[in-house]
């Protein structure tokens, strides 16, 4: 009743009604964005005003994606939380295009990624760059390395569709046009170590992974032989986020929590 009422407002139809379905009109569908808009702006309208103060309080939504998040949040919770104990931290957990879409649409602060994203309308921080290793049975320790060219021959346990880190993995092994003879994805790096524990392949994964995802695996890591395979891991946020000051403090604080000293690059926003 009340979409109807506001129809008879706007002067409009919303929605497309039909005996299975309701979905939304073209003037629904740019009502709805920029409905959205609005809201978005209303919402920064906190961020303006948390940024105006001296010090860091309030809600912080942070996002990750899963091969970054198990390793990191820990981390960089108990450090922010000592740093800004005003902080209310709330964290998502998903793959990066959904990741981007929210911070878009302003459900997100902020979003530690696999750089480059490539969205005009965000700014990247880089913060540093990590490597992977080789995950074999434990058998293999020992065994000489294979190269990008082999990696194509062996049973390679991947995540599944949607994964940036399937991506890079991928393009390392230079298996876009070709596919490997056998492949098996898993939706998280954990289960693809136990597979490769079990002898059902081998897998990569990257350098912050191994101390939890190896300690109760019997499997022999390995690093490969320059240029060894690695991603960039960064910080986006939107170019006209209020808060552009503090998440550039905070991505120092995600670097230490890494063990690193500083961001590996300045926000492209400030560099031009």
């Amino acid at each position: 009743m009340q979409i109807k009422e506001l129809e008879e407002t706007l002067g409009g139809l919303l929605l497309e009604r039909s005996a299975r379905q309701v979905a939304l009109t073209r003037f629904g569908e740019e009502l709805a964005q920029r409905v959205r808009d609005i809201l978005r702006s209303v919402d920064e309208l906190g961020d303006f005003a948390r940024a105006s103060q001296d010090r860091f309080a309030g809600r912080l939504r942070i996002g990750m994606i899963p091969t970054i998040a198990p390793y990191l949040l820990p981390k960089i919770t108990k450090n922010l939380t000592r740093m800004h104990p005003e902080l209310d931290i709330r964290v998502r957990e998903t793959m990066t295009p959904r990741l981007i879409q929210e911070l878009i649409e302003g459900r997100l602060d902020t979003a530690i990624v696999a750089l480059p994203v490539s969205e005009p309308s965000l700014t990247e921080v880089a913060l540093f760059d990590e490597k992977f290793l080789l995950v074999r049975p434990g058998a293999d320790e020992g065994t000489p390395v294979p190269s990008r060219e082999m990696m194509r021959e062996l049973r390679l346990l991947l995540l599944e569709e949607g994964h940036c880190f399937r991506d890079q993995a991928l393009s390392f092994c230079n298996m876009q046009s070709a596919p490997p003879r056998e492949m098996l994805d898993a939706n998280s790096l954990s289960t693809l170590v136990q597979m490769v524990s079990a002898g059902i392949g081998v897998t990569l994964i990257p350098e912050m992974a191994v101390p939890v995802e190896t300690r109760s695996a019997s499997v022999s890591l390995a690093r490969f032989r320059d240029p060894e395979p690695s991603r960039t891991i960064g910080m986006v946020w939107r170019k006209t986020s209020p808060l552009a000051r503090q998440l550039l403090q905070i991505s120092e604080v995600v670097c230490l929590s890494a063990g690193k000293a500083r961001p590996r690059q300045a926000a492209r926003s400030q560099r031009a």
